[in-house]
């Protein structure tokens, strides 16, 4: 066996186990938002979205939302920003620090092609990371802070 197969072979397998992982971690979730004690659920998404119209027996609305179901789109998680001069930015080294204006502790901002949609909080699963998403920006909101 090549180490070229070996290498997929255990790439594959890290995958499938981080995949399992990713599950374990998202059905946990489910069961602690079901629990009486938990916050209020988040609502149905019947409730967030509007209908768009159409006879849903037909199906014409799924027609439609299958055109733009495969588009990509980018999705950041942000950590905060800041601004550097050239000089210090070329000043930067191995183990440098940058102080970003987000304090600890803050939710991060996930922005969808450069729009915030929502904010979260850092969450590790076999050492890897990913988001929780703790706050969805409503539409309307969206919409308000274009308009500034």
């Amino acid at each position: 066996m090549s180490e070229d197969t070996e290498n997929n072979g255990a790439n594959a397998m890290e995958d499938a186990i981080g995949e399992d992982d990713w599950a374990a971690a998202m059905a946990e979730q489910a069961i602690a938002e079901s629990t009486p004690a938990a916050p209020a659920a988040v609502p149905a998404a019947a409730q967030i979205f509007q209908n768009f119209g159409g006879d849903p027996a037909k199906g014409s609305v799924m027609n439609e939302l299958d055109m733009i179901l495969d588009i990509p789109v980018q999705i950041t998680v942000e950590l905060g920003r800041t601004k550097l001069a050239i000089k210090n930015l070329l000043q930067l080294a191995h183990g440098s620090v940058v102080e970003l204006d987000a304090m600890a502790g803050e939710p991060m901002d996930v922005l969808v092609n450069g729009t915030l949609i929502a904010q979260g909080e850092v969450v590790v699963v076999n050492e890897k990371f990913g988001i929780r998403l703790t706050d969805i920006i409503t539409p309307s909101e969206r919409m308000r802070k274009l308009g500034r």
